[in-house]
């Protein structure tokens, strides 16, 4: 009259071990108790529904279900299936010893069907954590699970499937104990956006070729029609590949939020997210009564493209700031808090004025004086600050647009791949750090040393430019990246110069 089963919640981008524990008496009642929410709540209807078709007793019976730990808040659909299975194991009616070395998640439909769960990942890495034999799981979501190697994986349809596989009757379900999804490492995950689509624009393809080897933020200040979004959108398609690692953690974040997940990174394609400008704070960043992740996490170890920078909020951008430093959101609420990743590369674009023309070749400017200073100052300079390099995309000329076909984005990512190589070599012995971008004092200390000459050329730039600490970091790790790309042990007096002219919004004479 008493089992229990393994199950988990998910909190954030991980999963909580639950006991999901049955037992049942004499008396006419259903008790669901251990912190649930609204949809756990109802799964007593569901589970009452999907028992009955599919041709089984509901017992009787006053049945408690408990889920334990009782003192944590518990949310999500997935718990139907361990409470059905357990009313049907304290009632007789299916016998098996199997249940205590897997875990169970599902959503149960009225007929007794399997509805897909959010987080099936975080509850196959839990379910391996926890020295489990496998997981049974509905079968749309068998994919994120079979990711996790060693790991048994049961995609099942129904109740019934599964009842009938632990009593030994139909074992129908597959079994799948290693990864299959994965490529070999030569193949390379292929973007049918190429930068030889790109007629010119060779100052602005140099910088985004030195941004995605550095890991570096970029903002393209330029008139409409220059290409912004076009060099934006092709940037993916340079980056090096996700590692393992790195496609498990961004694959999580998905998982949790079901929008559009797929198996993408595990083929070396890396998150783009492109959000409308008029999103929220907290679309943007993530929160909510249950907190979900933002577009800044759905593009962890991805590209995050803010086109038209300055007509998003104030606010919004605001938040971003603690973010890019951090490589990290935390949420608090008054039950937990959260941390989601947030480690992305920001892509922005935007025009110089209003109208868009200041400082065009040909057109002239139509705003009223002040008008373009107004128009920049809608950026914070702190969000500034935190852009390592700013690129001004002219206009193409006409000649230029019927030119030879330009380099192709193979070419750049060969190049973006060996300066990457360079630094994973370098910062082998210092966990979690992969790019210059991501550089602490103490390691800029080491590895961007400069002589008495590069002292006194960035000294000079500081001072007329009127930097501050955090830009005078930044042009050194883009230093570091310019000297990577050249395979140069030290940084040389023109990789620094390069850095120092990445700086165009700093200049007194910009908006002028």
């Amino acid at each position: 009259m008493y089992c229990t089963l393994n199950s988990g919640t998910v909190m954030g981008i991980d999963a909580h071990a639950v006991q999901v524990e049955v037992h049942l008496k004499r008396g006419i009642k259903f008790f669901l108790v251990g912190l649930p929410d609204s949809a756990i709540k109802e799964a007593q209807h569901r589970v009452y529904s999907a028992i009955l078709t599919s041709e089984y007793l509901f017992p009787g019976k006053r049945i408690t279900v408990n889920l334990a730990p009782a003192d944590v808040r518990k949310e999500g659909s997935g718990f139907d299936l361990p409470i059905a299975i357990g009313i049907l194991l304290a009632s007789g009616q299916c016998d098996s010893e199997k249940v205590k070395d897997y875990l169970f998640s599902g959503e149960l439909s009225l007929d007794g069907s399997l509805n897909p769960v959010r987080g099936a990942l975080p509850l196959a890495l839990l379910a391996k954590s926890r020295g489990l034999k496998g997981v049974v799981l509905p079968r749309a979501n068998a994919a994120e699970a079979r990711l996790v190697e060693g790991l048994e994986v049961f995609p099942a349809d129904s109740l019934r499937q599964v009842v009938d596989w632990l009593g030994g009757v139909e074992p129908v379900l597959d079994v799948v104990v290693e990864t299959e999804w994965l490529k070999p490492p030569d193949e390379v995950w292929v973007e049918p956006d190429d930068l030889s689509d790109v007629k010119g624009q060779q100052a602005a393809k140099r910088a985004l070729e030195i941004a995605a080897a550095g890991g570096h933020n970029l903002l393209l200040i330029g008139p409409p029609g220059a290409g912004k979004t076009m060099l934006a959108r092709r940037l993916p398609g340079i980056l090096p590949p996700m590692r393992f690692e790195e496609a498990i953690e961004t694959t999580r974040i998905h998982s949790v939020t079901r929008k559009g997940l797929s198996l993408d990174a595990f083929r070396g394609k890396r998150p783009f997210r492109a959000p409308h400008h008029s999103i929220s704070d907290v679309a943007l960043v993530g929160g909510g009564s249950h907190p979900q992740p933002g577009e800044i996490s759905l593009a962890h170890n991805g590209v995050l493209f803010l086109d038209e920078l300055p007509e998003f909020k104030r606010a919004a951008l605001e938040v971003l700031r603690q973010p890019m430093e951090e490589r990290k959101v935390t949420i608090s609420r008054a039950q937990s808090i959260v941390e989601f990743p947030s480690g992305f590369m920001l892509v922005a674009s935007m025009n110089p004025c209003p109208c868009g023309f200041h400082n065009h070749p040909t057109r002239s400017c139509v705003c009223p004086p002040g008008a373009v200073q107004k128009y920049l100052n809608r950026i914070s300079g702190p969000l500034l600050d935190r852009i390592d390099l700013h690129i001004e995309v002219a206009p193409v000329a006409h000649a230029e647009l019927h030119g030879a076909p330009a380099e192709p984005s193979s070419s750049v990512r060969a190049r973006v791949c060996a300066a990457r190589g360079i630094q994973e070599r370098r910062f082998a012995h210092f966990p979690g750090i992969y790019s210059n971008a991501q550089m602490n004092s103490a390691l800029m200390v080491q590895h961007c040393r400069l002589d008495a000459d590069k002292k006194s050329l960035l000294s000079k730039a500081i001072e007329k430019l009127r930097l501050s600490a955090r830009a005078h970091d930044r042009i050194l790790k883009v230093a570091r990246t310019i000297a990577d790309l050249d395979a140069a042990e030290e940084i040389g007096m023109h990789h620094l110069a390069e850095a120092i002219q990445y700086r165009s919004l700093d200049r007194e004479d910009w908006a002028a």
